[in-house]
């Protein structure tokens, strides 16, 4: 048993998603209700131990299609749309139900990538969920599908997952899915493929080891799961993938037993803001930087100058938050860029002493200052 897991024993406020994978039945699609009663009496457990829990449940679309008697997911957004908002009313009636059998109240909540992406809303979710935890109940979260649109969409519930972790300051984060955790290989095509017990860092090598999406119900592959990771990690949240049909899976991991794949948090809490500008706000592009630059960065916490960078990706404007990568395209900083990617191109490797030269108009000493920059690595 791993030191960081036992932290996992003090988690006093813990985020669990459960996907429609673990939800449903493989055969028919349809909702699995003796799983789901076994899931609602653990969470129900976990708050009679003094834990405060939040659920971010998939299976509103999986729900809608066994109430319409349909086999398949249809393939078009408005069919899709309609079917979410059919099963999010009989999937929250359940869980209602299951819960109040326990003595529990719950909360429907439903999110969008909107919420996150203005400050004030993203300050207004968070408050509203922590009122939510001191009054003894039990958020039950999901994206708002019904009135989602790609722009705002968040597009899985993995990464909706890790984003609520941060908003309410999660010590845990579980996720629960069909599988044991992440392997070294496919298990159902690679007879060597072996169970990871821990990843404390996310490299690119991690990174290629997750495959594409689940099943024929579910949006989320392991590579949106690894998604979620680095927002939990770094948010100061440790995070399990664990397998959702296993009997006690969350009391046993909250035990600290050596269950799925862990990734231990880094050492910090970022503050609400830093949390914002890392996970709530859009990103619209990378920016590679040298190996001296990354240091600097890293080391030292340094302001991003454009001396360091070599290469810029995606059209973005001063004020986006863009991705700052080192030289093996790992992720090490997201922040709020003060130029925008035309002018930039123009100052690459550039000494800020060069900028009136090169540049019309606001000259910035700074292409992502040190406080509008969130560490990732």
């Amino acid at each position: 048993m791993g030191e960081a897991r036992l932290r996992l024993r003090e988690a006093k406020r813990v985020v669990i998603k459960v996907g429609t994978s673990t939800l449903t039945h493989e055969g028919s699609g349809k909702l699995n209700l003796a799983r789901i009663e076994h899931l609602i009496r653990e969470l129900s457990d976990l708050m009679n131990q003094g834990r405060e829990v939040v659920l971010v449940s998939s299976g509103a679309i999986a729900a809608g299609l066994g109430q319409m008697g349909l086999a398949e997911k249809p393939g078009t957004i408005p069919e899709k749309q309609a079917l979410a908002a059919i099963g999010q009313g009989v999937l929250m009636h359940i869980y209602e139900k299951i819960f109040a059998e326990y003595g529990k109240t719950m909360a429907q909540v439903l999110l969008t990538k909107e919420n996150a992406m203005h400050h004030h809303q993203y300050l207004n979710s968070r408050n509203a969920l922590l009122a939510l935890l001191a009054m003894g109940v039990i958020p039950v979260i999901n994206e708002n599908d019904v009135v989602a649109i790609d722009e705002i969409k968040i597009g899985d519930n993995d990464n909706l997952s890790a984003i609520v972790a941060t908003l309410v300051d999660a010590d845990a984060l579980i996720l629960l899915t069909d599988i044991d955790g992440l392997y070294t290989g496919n298990p159902q095509t690679d007879k060597t493929a072996s169970l990871i017990p821990e990843i404390a860092e996310i490299t690119p090598e991690v990174e290629r080891m997750a495959g594409g999406a689940g099943t024929k119900l579910g949006t989320g592959g392991m590579l949106t799961k690894l998604q979620a990771a680095k927002v939990a990690v770094n948010a100061g949240v440790d995070m399990v993938i664990a397998p959702g049909a296993r009997k006690s899976v969350l009391r046993n991991i909250l035990a600290g037993e050596t269950i799925g794949t862990f990734f231990p948090a880094k050492e910090s809490h970022l503050r609400v803001r830093k949390s914002w500008i890392a996970f709530g706000k859009r990103i619209h592009g990378d920016i590679l930087v040298d190996e001296g630059c990354a240091r600097a960065m890293l080391r030292n916490g340094s302001s991003l100058l454009a001396a360091g960078i070599v290469e810029i990706a995606g059209e973005f404007t001063k004020g986006n938050t863009v991705r700052v990568l080192a030289s093996d395209h790992r992720e090490i900083a997201r922040g709020i860029v003060n130029y925008d990617a035309a002018s930039l191109r123009k100052i690459i490797g550039h000494q800020t002493a060069e900028f009136p030269e090169l540049l019309a108009g606001e000259i910035h000493e700074e292409v992502i200052h040190r406080d509008n920059m969130v560490l990732m690595a």
